[in-house]
């Protein structure tokens, strides 16, 4: 990378809404003050990739209508996209019932999220045993 994400250009930011408020106090942080972000296209579904966000990450990813990230090998924000092109713009924010993570629906450019080239983070599985419900 060359050097640290910055923070949103001046002027394409603005401060939370009344909603975005009661959204921000509703959250879990964990003890390290992160909430994990499952990052999914709101066009077809698919799962790209799971990333971390502070309280800084979330106002900035709802403030400016790309995704923010905690990097926590780095120490620092990170824009996504900013670096390779593959940006995220989004569409919408939610979070479960606990509040302890969020699902950001986003559309993807570029050709995908992960940093291996591939479109989702998600492209290796594990062998499991296939069971049918009982009914």
């Amino acid at each position: 990378m060359s050097g640290p994400a910055r923070g949103p250009e001046p002027g394409t930011s603005r401060a939370p809404t009344q909603g975005e408020g009661e959204l921000l106090s509703s959250l879990s942080f964990d003890a390290s003050g992160l909430i994990p972000a499952i990052v999914q296209d709101v066009e077809d579904g698919t799962v790209l990739m799971l990333a971390w966000m502070d309280l800084e990450a979330v106002r900035r990813t709802l403030t400016t209508g790309r995704t923010w990230f905690w990097s926590r090998s780095r120490k620092e924000y990170w824009c996504k996209g900013e670096t390779s092109g593959d940006r995220q713009w989004v569409r919408s924010v939610s979070y479960d019932c606990d509040g302890d993570v969020l699902l950001v629906r986003v559309v993807q450019e570029g050709r995908g999220a992960c940093h291996t080239g591939m479109r989702s983070c998600f492209y290796r599985e594990l062998d499991v045993v296939s069971v049918e419900p009982d009914r």
